[in-house]
């Protein structure tokens, strides 16, 4: 992951700015009773555990990491003050998908609070509920919000009742390969089937015409099946190259939410972002007042604490559809804290500690855009073996100097 940000004759690499130290309070502001987390676990890997540990450090907060047997010399580990082997004898992902071992380590080494990270376990409900059932603080949304989210259906029926405007499709998953037919006899083609419960591109497939129906529905259903462990599919009419935008938000547990802007993630490949663009270019400022407006309005419709981002679909019109909610930090979260100077590791850290948005001197109105910030996606794949993941190394970039925050 590359990340720049816009400066006068070009762009440079950037590294984080923001202060280590807590934010200052209001003395308008009343101090709201919390407990403070003094140890963190996160269940992941990889360069979002190594973020989430820097900030806790920032913080003077104690880090666990966690590890398969595969990933004895994995840099996440080195980086925590503890680590603990975790899903002995299964593969790696099956590893960091153990609740109880997860579960075990924490409860057994005093940990305050766990950061799912993004992937693996960051969006499974029964993850949230776990943690919350052993004392443990989940370093997100409610184990319910995390749920609600996740279903896509019910995720969409809540736009609804907030009155966000979603793209017309099924009110519930389909049952059958006729409801898709009767589906395109309504709207017409194209139409997209999408994995229920899961996303990443997995379980998604365009259909253009009725020839094509049967073969992309059982196809859809299969890939959702083995991606998600459940094939359940919606349909959707398709919106033809539109601009992919999200909004990141942030929640406390008294009601207060408040966005950070916008991010443009419209260069995809198979349905998985590449570049992410904060804030997004040329976006009329009606049409940015709408999305955040919306983001807001949806957040609240559901009680939604700590962080997260709304996704949208902007069609050619300028007229935008709710998709999603990502209950969870995104990969991308980092050009939104370039642009608007918040660190959201650190408020997630204290939003869970019971600290409100206004005492953490986070109000919407203070929130402002400073400059653009770009990140931009590396993966090694092999050409000559149809592109798959390859762990070989590629290449070699020189980018200077690593420092805190320089996300490389």
């Amino acid at each position: 992951m590359l990340k720049f940000r816009t400066v006068r004759g070009g762009l440079k690499v950037l590294g984080i700015r923001r202060s280590s130290a807590a934010p200052a309070t209001s003395p308008n502001v009343r101090r709201l009773e919390y407990k403070p987390i003094k140890k963190v676990m996160v269940a992941n890997r990889g360069e979002i555990a190594i973020r989430v540990f820097r900030a806790c450090t920032e913080l003077g907060i104690r880090t666990v990491a966690v590890y398969s047997e595969q990933d004895t010399g994995q840099m996440h580990r080195q980086k925590a003050d503890e680590a603990y082997l975790i899903g002995r004898g299964l593969a790696p992902v099956q590893a960091y998908l153990h609740i109880p071992d997860i579960i075990k380590v924490a409860t057994e080494n005093g940990v305050d609070a766990v950061h799912p990270g993004y992937g693996f376990l960051s969006e499974r409900a029964d993850f949230a509920q776990a943690c919350q059932d052993a004392g443990i603080r989940f370093i997100g949304p409610s184990p319910e919000v995390v749920r609600k989210m996740g279903d896509k259906v019910e995720a969409r029926a809540i736009a609804i009742a907030a009155g966000v405007p979603v793209v017309p499709g099924t009110d519930a998953p389909i049952t059958s390969l006729q409801e898709a037919h009767e589906f395109s006899n309504t709207y017409g083609f194209p139409i997209i089937f999408k994995a229920a419960y899961g996303g990443g591109g997995r379980g998604m497939r365009v259909v253009h015409s009725y020839e094509e129906l049967e073969e992309n529905y059982t196809r859809a259903y299969s890939e959702a099946l083995a991606a998600f462990g459940n094939g359940a599919l919606f349909v959707e009419k398709f919106i033809e190259k539109p601009r992919h935008i999200e909004v990141q938000i942030l929640g406390d547990q008294y009601g207060n939410v408040l966005h950070l802007y916008e991010r443009d993630c419209s260069i995809q490949r198979r349905h998985q972002k590449v570049v992410e663009i904060a804030p997004a270019f040329h976006l009329d400022p009606h049409l940015r007042t709408r999305l955040t407006s919306d983001s807001v309005k949806l957040a609240k419709q559901v009680g939604y604490e700590n962080a997260g981002t709304v996704e949208f679909l902007v069609d050619k019109h300028g007229k935008h559809y709710f998709i999603e909610v990502n209950s969870r930090l995104q990969v991308e979260h980092t050009v939104t804290e370039e642009i608007t100077d918040v660190d959201l590791v650190h408020a997630q850290i204290h939003v869970a500690e019971g600290r409100s948005l206004p005492d953490l001197g986070l109000r919407q109105e203070n929130i402002r855009i400073n400059g653009c910030a770009i990140q931009c996606r590396v993966t090694t794949e092999d050409p000559a073996r149809s592109f798959q993941p390859c762990w070989r190394l590629q290449a070699t970039v020189g980018l200077g100097s690593a420092g805190a925050g320089v996300g490389v």
